[in-house]
């Protein structure tokens, strides 16, 4: 008799569930109280996108200060200091050059004549960012570093793919908190409308699908990689599995998101975003990295001596 009444509660309980669920409303972003930066004197607005990339470099390299004390380093104090500099430029000038070649060409001709600072290029307050030229300047960054230094390259990127996910955290958040590249049209129960909307219809807040994949995701499996096994000791394996996972990531994510407007004719043509044809080279690199670290022989010790020295 008491199962029988459980069973029946629980359908009564599921039946409202489902029934609130296909009538509620979408979320209204803007009535979340969120705001895409906070004022200071003067009308000067410190933008959270701003913020977002200066808490995740900063919160990259304290952690890779802690990374390169711990046994088999590839690298000093000294070392980390420069990749801070040079990688810093070239998350920011990798970032905005492959945003306006890989998605937006008119920003090269653009100009903005109202405005004092008029070529539309150099106006990132203005949005456009790309990730795949991030990593290009990143790489780039980490190569004159280890060329200057004599380096173990490949050992630098693992090192430095474990804080990548930081800042792909923060920046993500700070899309969602600016309104800005949202989903696609939803029914879903956690559907949002943006303002900026033309449609006001309800959409996936992919921002916080990307924050939680590209970013949360990888920390709980990178960290764990890094202090818990002997990966870094494996030229390669960690910047292999992170570029499997967040081109994996940034694949799924993409099937969310709503495609730029002047871009949407790549998924009509071909089925996938530029994006997800983006990421799809990167999960190859990154398999094929990661076979490679597997297959040779762990290393033993710091790096270089180089590195031994600079740390003496």
């Amino acid at each position: 008799m008491e199962g029988r009444e459980f069973t029946r509660g629980t359908a009564v309980l599921l039946s409202f569930l489902t029934d609130v669920l296909a009538t509620a409303q979408p979320i209204q972003w803007s009535e979340l109280g969120l705001r895409d930066g906070i004022e200071l004197f003067g009308g000067f607005k410190l933008r959270f996108y701003s913020l977002a990339y200066l808490g995740g470099i900063l919160l990259g390299y304290w952690h890779l200060t802690k990374m390169i004390k711990a046994p088999g380093a590839p690298m000093a104090q000294q070392h980390a200091e420069d990749l801070f500099f040079y990688a810093t430029l070239g998350i920011i000038l990798g970032g905005r050059l492959g945003y306006a070649a890989f998605y937006k060409p008119e920003l090269f001709t653009g100009f903005t004549d109202s405005e004092f600072i008029s070529w539309d290029l150099l106006r990132l307050w203005d949005g456009g960012m790309s990730f795949h030229g991030g990593v290009i300047g990143v790489l780039l960054a980490i190569t004159w570093v280890a060329v200057r230094g004599g380096l173990n390259w490949l050992r630098i990127c693992d090192y430095i793919a474990v804080n990548v996910p930081f800042g792909m955290f923060f920046g993500r958040l700070a899309n969602f908190m600016n309104g800005e590249l949202y989903g696609r049209p939803t029914d879903v129960p956690w559907a949002m409308v943006f303002p900026t909307d033309p449609l006001q219809v309800g959409r996936h807040p992919s921002q916080l699908y990307q924050a939680g994949l590209e970013g949360l995701l990888l920390i709980v499996i990178l960290l764990p990689l890094f202090w818990k096994t002997r990966a870094r000791y494996r030229p390669g394996l960690l910047v292999g599995v992170f570029t499997i996972g967040v081109a994996g990531a940034r694949f799924v994510n993409e099937f969310f998101r709503e495609p730029d407007a002047y871009l949407a004719y790549v998924v009509t043509e071909t089925g996938l975003s530029r994006g997800q044809w983006l990421s799809l080279p990167m999960i190859a690199v990154g398999i094929t990295v990661v076979v490679y670290a597997l297959m040779k022989p762990p290393v033993v010790g710091a790096g270089t001596k180089q590195a031994k020295s600079a740390a003496a």
